[in-house]
């Protein structure tokens, strides 16, 4: 995309000193900027938009009014200590959303990947790890250490509990609470969380083949009526495919977590 080469600070903004603000930049009126923040090339903040903290902000995000990034955690174990919020590329930041630092014990930084889209007051809580082209939708929450892999679509007023791992490709239905690991590609929704089959839609948009999309299809069915733990059916289900994307849903099961999982047929 093209971009311009020419730096924009509206008068009204407060940029402290020791940021860093790339070539491009834009800031809108009224924007906050902190002393330890560092906006990348073409990084655009619209207006009343405040960046705080060790935060980095990759190349061509735009970060829409009102939105707080890079603000201490919610965490009443935190006691000041220097952590980071790494956000990548081509995000888009809208209106009120709110992303915070890591923790000491939660490993320091909280990152986002590249070319995700977070819309209208949604929150990333500390420690958090989101990652490429993920789609967290109007006033949905993550909250601390979850891990949100590529491609998942969290829907609006949902909440993801933390230590909870959501796999690639996985879609959260609106007003769902999610309080365990969700395998890759599966399709969650009920106030409670259930998984409820695959996200067939996202993985035909993604193009995937057929035959794999049958697979899935079969693996969700061992896992679900197989005899044995949900693990012991999914180290199985290992042992039998030749489906990359389902090898995906066994390594995501038998990794390590400290969470349960949501299982087919089951809350």
């Amino acid at each position: 995309m093209s971009r311009a080469s020419e730096t924009k600070i509206h008068p009204s903004s407060v940029i402290e000193e020791g940021a860093q603000i790339g070539q491009g930049v834009e800031v809108g009126p009224f924007c906050h900027i902190g002393a330890n923040v560092s906006l990348a090339d073409g990084v655009q903040l619209k207006s009343h938009v405040v960046v705080s903290g060790k935060t980095r902000i990759g190349e061509d995000t735009v970060v829409f009014p009102f939105a707080c990034i890079g603000e201490i955690p919610q965490d009443l174990k935190f006691k000041g200590e220097e952590t980071e919020l790494e956000i990548g590329a081509r995000n888009r930041i809208r209106e009120h959303v709110t992303m915070n630092t890591g923790t000491e014990g939660g490993g320091g930084v909280t990152r986002v990947g590249d070319d995700g889209l977070f819309m209208a007051g949604c929150h990333v809580a500390h420690d958090a790890q989101v990652g490429d082209r993920v789609i967290i939708v109007n006033n949905a929450a993550l909250a601390g250490h979850c891990v949100i892999e590529d491609d998942v679509i969290i829907g609006g007023l949902s909440g993801v509990h933390q230590w909870v791992r959501i796999g690639q490709g996985a879609i959260i239905g609106a007003v769902t609470m999610v309080t365990n690991d969700v395998i890759p590609y599966g399709l969650v929704q009920a106030p409670r969380g259930q998984l409820d089959g695959l996200n067939l839609v996202g993985l035909k948009r993604r193009g995937v083949a057929r035959s794999d999309i049958t697979a899935l299809r079969a693996a969700i069915q061992m896992l679900a009526q197989g005899e044995g733990t949900f693990q012991d059916r999914a180290r199985r289900l290992g042992e039998e495919t030749e489906s990359d994307y389902v090898r995906q849903i066994v390594d995501f099961v038998t990794a390590a977590s400290d969470r349960s999982f949501l299982t087919p047929g089951a809350s």
